[in-house]
């Protein structure tokens, strides 16, 4: 037997002084789509944007529905939404952000593992690296890419 480790590597920021600003500024418009979002059964909003390598910016909330799980979350929103509107331009980075009670959340809001599965689609149709940044009312975590978040995927499929 062989025991073995896998390490996850991302940063922590606690203030927009010490990140980049591009992170605030896709953060705050991942805040702006929660407006959109439709969650009369949860009361959870959740917005995401995704920054194109052109430079757009594209945005989703999460959908519910009452015959759950038809609904869909912010982040297949926007992913999907970009590859409509521009199927051949990679994705550089997505930001996810909950609100609860009309506040942004204290907590990060993870993507579901779904999410994470779509955004290695789209990490994988580009060949390059999506980074994935997760914000609170009180830190963001930004990861390098997909990888971190699912180190063992569902993409390991011959010929792919």
């Amino acid at each position: 037997m062989t025991e073995k480790q896998i390490q996850i590597n991302y940063r922590e920021y606690n203030s927009a002084e010490e990140t980049a600003n591009h992170y605030w500024r896709l953060l705050d418009e991942a805040v702006k789509a929660t407006e959109s979002s439709y969650a009369p059964y949860s009361n959870f909003n959740v917005g995401a944007a995704v920054l194109m390598e052109n430079g757009e910016v594209v945005t989703g909330s999460n959908q519910e529905n009452a015959a759950s799980p038809s609904g869909l979350c912010a982040e297949r929103v926007a992913l999907f939404a970009a590859h409509h509107r521009w199927p051949g331009v990679a994705v550089k980075a997505i930001a996810i952000i909950g609100k609860s009670g009309g506040a942004i959340t204290g907590e990060l809001t993870y993507p579901c593992a779904a999410c994470i599965q779509v955004m290695l689609e789209s990490q994988k149709r580009s060949g390059k690296p999506v980074e994935i940044i997760v914000g609170s009312a009180g830190k963001i975590q930004v990861f390098p890419s997909v990888d971190a978040l699912l180190p063992f995927s569902f993409g390991n499929i011959p010929g792919k």
